[in-house]
């Protein structure tokens, strides 16, 4: 059966020939191949103006992003067998770079795979789906799975708010064997646990591992606060690089506990304390107090998730590196992070430099910080660029 063609309007095929993989529902000659009536996850053929082949794609029609493409070979639509293709160079790139099968092991476009994640933690996946076009190949996706690793255990994270943007149903559910209680992740020498149905994304963020690693060097001997903790990922490399002391703040009392039982799980309970609060009025709280530190790691979630969230998220930014600040020592270290694609990396320097505390003498930015290689960036696509920030350390005003 031939595939649905749509047509892009004039001049709008430039971003698409230059490699980016989104076309939004406005740059399509709806006049002339109609998107109504198109049922959602359909595969399609994708023309320039002037009829020339563009790529294969899969369509939706309710989404802003009305077209993902899959394939730029006319010959070669996206199928089952294209699917493992994929997933098998994504596992291969994965296993050149990590000795250990705790990773990443697709990221959505970056590898080809647009609406697909999958996070491993060892023989378990999460797997999250947020397109109708991949949700397609939900059966295809665990079968291959299974098989590449002779996975035991599937979780289908399929409850993320932006499914309802594709009129997607959502919902968890587990594929394979039983349902495991925890998840474990072996980084950096130490060992977590993370309650499988803890509410955050695939479980573990796998993006920070590097900046996790590059805190090291800059904590020995020192009185470390790590400022939305989740389950501790930051505070406990800070504590086995040897930190005197970690203080660890997390809204969620599901997430302290597990971070305090991280803790005790890797030897360093007795360094360690964790305060269930808010972010913001905790480090209000802490100021008030005289406590100090000599480092203070910043990684929050992200604030701006929508365009329109961009400047009230740039004020909360602003909010909490300034009271951050605030907590360090003088000559303190700061690592500050931001998950917001929105919000770029110089956006954010820019965020430090201006709530800087007024009697320093500014910040030394020492090291960058990004999404980890299990994250990769597709070069054509910035929107796959989502994580960035810097150590830095506050000069003291002599």
């Amino acid at each position: 059966m031939a595939m649905t063609t749509l047509r892009l309007k004039k001049r709008e095929q430039r971003r698409v020939a230059a490699g980016h993989d989104w076309i939004f529902s406005n740059e399509i000659d709806t006049a002339a191949t109609p998107l109504k009536g198109v049922t959602p996850g359909t595969a399609v053929v994708v023309e320039s103006a002037n009829g020339q082949f563009m790529g294969h794609a899969y369509v939706n029609p309710h989404s802003l992003i009305a077209l993902r493409i899959t394939s730029r070979r006319a010959n070669k639509p996206f199928t089952a067998d294209t699917l493992r293709e994929r997933l098998i160079a994504a596992l291969e790139l994965r296993q050149r770079r990590y000795a250990a099968p705790y990773y990443r092991w697709v990221h959505s476009e970056g590898d080809g795979l647009p609406g697909l994640v999958v996070d491993r933690y060892d023989n378990v996946c999460v797997v999250q789906i947020t397109t109708a076009g991949m949700e397609v190949f939900r059966d295809d996706i665990v079968e291959h799975i299974a098989a590449l690793i002779d996975c035991t255990a599937i979780l289908l994270r399929n409850d993320a708010s932006v499914r309802e943007l594709e009129h997607l149903p959502l919902y968890r559910e587990w594929q394979l064997g039983d349902p495991v209680e925890s998840l474990v992740v072996v980084e950096n020498g130490l060992s977590f646990e993370v309650p499988a149905e803890i509410s955050q994304k695939t479980g573990w963020f796998f993006d920070h591992r590097e900046s996790r690693a590059a805190l090291a060097p800059w904590v020995k001997d020192c009185r470390v606060l790590d400022v939305y903790t989740y389950l501790g990922g930051f505070a406990l490399n800070a504590a086995q690089a040897g930190a005197r002391e970690v203080v660890a703040i997390d809204s969620s009392d599901v997430a302290t506990t597990a971070a305090s039982e991280n803790a005790e799980r890797n030897g360093f309970g007795k360094k360690f304390s964790a305060i269930c609060g808010d972010g913001v009025e905790t480090m209000r709280a802490l100021f008030k107090a005289d406590e100090r530190f000599d480092v203070v790691v910043l990684d929050p979630p992200a604030f701006i998730k929508r365009r329109k969230d961009r400047e009230a998220g740039t004020r909360h930014y602003a909010l909490n590196n300034r009271l951050a600040m605030r907590l360090l020592k003088p000559g303190g270290i700061l690592l500050t992070a931001s998950c917001s694609q929105a919000l770029s990396d110089k956006e954010l320097v820019q965020v430090v430099r201006q709530n800087a505390p007024p009697k320093s003498r500014g910040v030394q930015v020492l090291a960058p910080l990004s999404q980890g290689p299990d994250h990769p960036v597709h070069i054509a696509m910035p929107e796959t660029h989502y994580l960035g920030g810097v150590i830095a350390r506050v000069l003291p005003n002599s």
